[in-house]
């Protein structure tokens, strides 16, 4: 080859690579290109008519944060907020009447509880405020309207509507947080192992089941904590529970709740295991209410002393030592095995 043409050849690499660099320091350095502010209308009256719509034409990993405005109306559909779309916010015309719904449950078609939701929140630092998540499923089985292991999630003055399973609060390491929401289902319709505060909401229990079921990942402080909250049951419910324990070492702390009287008299159950109780963290501090009595508790729940309820305040619940226990060195926890195949049976 002619040395003019390699030169020629390494030039245009040169520009080619000083173009690319320039181009993606510019993706950086220049936030006020993209767009931050995006609007969903059903009536046509705002650039989206369906939120994942909207969702798709956000960009990920912003620069800054990120808002879509929804105005009221029924979006009836399926949404998902990818973990590469972190630092997005819902604001909703109003909690009453912007809502998000979809039917899907496990066992229609291929789904599973954890297919089944309406909306699913994966990206960091989500942010909703007077929006309703419902799953219109019906009491059909697990039926999820909130599937959320984003970690610093927060919903305000949100509603969720279900049945059996209408919260998933996922991700072993999340940490989420519920402020003055309105949460309503029949069975373990808080369940999960995520870090999870409930402030200042009101928890409707529709059938006589059980309220929470927590999977805490061991090693962790704190797993669901209800702070001033209201728990509420309906006419026809004579007996409801405050959780169970959907993994060994769940962890649930209601702290001065309001209970009805058809919270039952012991309040917690083992899950039918035994040695549940020696691993979950039950507790309750100055509840109020007929339901809150303490004098029938199972043994092995507690009552927190004042010295431990200070404890329990947003800084300390969500501070990052209260997470997984200190795994440091895992990478050297390395599994090397010869390969073997299994034995197959006989027929």
């Amino acid at each position: 080859m002619h040395r003019s043409t390699l030169v020629g050849m390494k030039n245009l690499l040169l520009i080619a690579l000083i173009f690319t660099c320039h181009f993606a320091i510019a993706q950086t350095a220049n936030p006020q290109q993209y767009k931050y502010v995006f609007t969903v209308a059903k009536d046509g009256s705002g650039e989206f008519k369906y939120i994942q719509d909207a969702i798709d034409a956000m960009r990920v990993y912003p620069l800054a944060s990120i808002t879509l405005y929804i105005k009221n109306g029924v979006y009836n559909e399926k949404i998902e907020i990818p973990a590469t779309n972190t630092d997005v916010t819902f604001i909703g015309e109003s909690v009453e009447k912007t809502i998000i719904t979809f039917n899907d449950y496990s066992g229609r078609g291929k789904h599973t509880t954890f297919t089944s939701y309406t909306a699913k929140v994966s990206g960091n630092r989500f942010y909703a405020e007077n929006i309703t998540f419902a799953n219109s499923a019906g009491p059909v089985g697990q039926a999820v309207a909130l599937y959320v292991d984003a970690d610093k999630a927060v919903f305000k003055n949100c509603k969720f509507l279900g049945n059996q399973d209408t919260i998933f609060a996922a991700g072993e390491n999340s940490r989420q947080l519920f402020l003055d929401c309105y949460i309503e289902g029949t069975t373990d319709f808080i369940f999960g192992p995520s870090t999870a505060v409930f402030q200042g909401c009101t928890i409707r229990s529709k059938t006589n089941s059980y309220i929470t079921a927590a999977s805490t990942t061991p090693g962790k402080k704190f797993g669901y904590v209800f702070i001033d909250c209201k728990i509420v049951a309906d006419s026809s419910v004579t007996k409801t529970m405050l959780g169970r324990p959907w993994r060994a070492h769940a962890k649930t702390v209601f702290i001065r709740c309001e209970m009805p009287k058809q919270i039952a008299p012991e309040g917690w159950s083992n899950w039918s295991n035994p040695a549940n109780e020696q691993t979950a963290f039950y507790a309750e501090y100055k509840c109020t209410g007929e339901g809150a009595a303490t004098d029938k508790r199972v043994a092995w729940s507690k009552q927190l002393s004042d010295k431990e309820a200070r404890e329990y305040t947003l800084d300390n619940i969500f501070s990052n030592n209260s997470l997984v226990k200190d795994e440091s060195g895992w990478f050297m926890q390395l599994r090397s095995k010869a390969f073997e195949w299994p034995e197959l049976k006989k027929q």
